[in-house]
């Protein structure tokens, strides 16, 4: 088995607090780099996306392929994303549409729960053990619909906000920001899977 230490994830350091999810990341043992050219995805045993706007994270990504380089990655590697990296990841964007990479099978809706003043913190019950998870809200999407295969690992007023499809983990809050690393260590778990 794979040691944890071993895994080396990648941090979309394009927009976002990305600094927060390496950190984060290494709280839960991984080494991480910071991504910011498709060259840099070569190597790399998972990808996490940071929170952010989607639509200046999608004028980035019309740079040198790198969204067409990026949704072939991701194709085969895990990929941990929050808030707007969820709106990426979504085959179905609405209020407005976009583009989308549409690798999670769901139906996200923009800034759904209002503007920067709106933003919250809960502690919510979710699958993953050890108890209530804290979840930080800030602009945050709202998943209105998940086809079969996604599992719900986590809800807030009956939407999912803690998603898993195949290799992809998926959250609306941002994980990073809390001190419970429950949720990086979930999705280095699925790297190592994957690697085997």
């Amino acid at each position: 088995m794979t040691d944890t230490k071993q895994l080396t994830i990648g941090v979309l350091a394009i927009q976002g607090d990305y600094e927060a999810h390496a950190r984060a990341l290494q709280a839960a043992g991984a080494k991480t780099v910071e991504v910011r050219k498709p060259e840099q995805l070569d190597g790399l045993d998972g990808l996490a996306m940071p929170g952010g706007e989607s639509t200046t994270m999608l004028k980035f990504l019309e740079r040198d392929e790198f969204f067409e380089t990026l949704q072939k990655f991701l194709k085969t590697t895990p990929c941990f994303a929050t808030c707007a990296g969820v709106i990426l990841l979504a085959k179905r964007v609405l209020h407005p549409e976009q583009a989308s990479l549409g690798l999670l099978d769901a139906t996200v809706e923009r800034n759904a729960y209002g503007r920067q003043i709106d933003s919250t913190i809960l502690m919510q019950q979710t699958k993953l053990e050890g108890g209530p998870l804290e979840m930080v809200f800030i602009r945050a999407p709202r998943i209105t619909h998940v086809d079969k295969g996604v599992e719900v690992l986590a809800e807030r007023d009956g939407f999912p906000v803690l998603v898993r499809q195949g290799n992809i983990l998926a959250a609306t809050f941002h994980p990073e920001i809390s001190p419970d690393t429950r949720v990086q260590k979930l999705f280095l778990e699925m790297v190592r899977a994957a690697k085997k």
